[in-house]
């Protein structure tokens, strides 16, 4: 009773400091989601700030980490649909005027990740979601499934058609084939596929 009465009044039912560890813990994963997905820096600050004050009113008991994780990307994802419909109404920033730097780069160059970043910008909502994360979150389909509540094999048909539009657009060059270069120095570069 003291918990909906409290969160009918708005203030917060989590504490401080539980707010702050999800938000060291997690809030570089709804950043980047937010950012991914609204394509602004203001619009992502927003989202962020959201996800964490609901998660300060909500009552939800977490049974670990990565459920507290998946519901905060959950939200995420939930108010950056409500940012997509409001869009029109404001201009926004390009991504590619902004710094990104991906987790992991792997072997690819700092040219090729930004084309290949800017080729998933250019993928529909629904397909630029499951790209991210599951390369950039490294989320399991079946895990994806169940943060967009969605089908397991809806997840595989959205990445498997990302990656095919994601090859035309990069002239053919599939990044899921390429293998690190090595060199007596180590590594020093990748092969890919050419593009024919």
């Amino acid at each position: 009773m003291r918990r909906e009465k409290e969160r009918a009044s708005g203030r917060p039912l989590r504490s401080d400091a539980f707010i702050r560890q999800a938000m060291a813990a997690w809030g570089g994963s709804v950043w980047r989601l937010a950012l991914a997905q609204t394509g602004s820096k203001e619009d992502a600050e927003d989202v962020y700030q959201d996800v964490f004050l609901r998660l300060a009113q909500s009552a939800t008991e977490f049974s670990g980490q990565e459920h507290l994780k998946a519901w905060l990307l959950r939200v995420a994802v939930n108010r950056c649909h409500d940012v997509a419909r409001l869009r029109s109404r404001r201009p926004s920033v390009p991504l590619d005027s902004m710094p990104f730097e991906p987790v992991d780069a792997g072997p690819l160059s700092p040219d090729e990740v930004r084309a290949l970043w800017e080729a998933v910008g250019e993928l529909s909502e629904s397909k630029r979601i499951v790209i991210h994360l599951y390369y950039q979150e490294g989320y399991s389909g079946k895990e994806i499934a169940e943060v967009l509540g969605i089908e397991p094999s809806t997840v595989r048909t959205r990445l498997q058609r990302a990656r095919a539009q994601l090859r035309t657009s990069l002239g053919g060059v599939d990044y899921d084939q390429c293998e690190p270069v090595q060199s007596d120095d180590g590594p020093s570069g990748a092969t890919c596929p050419s593009a024919g």
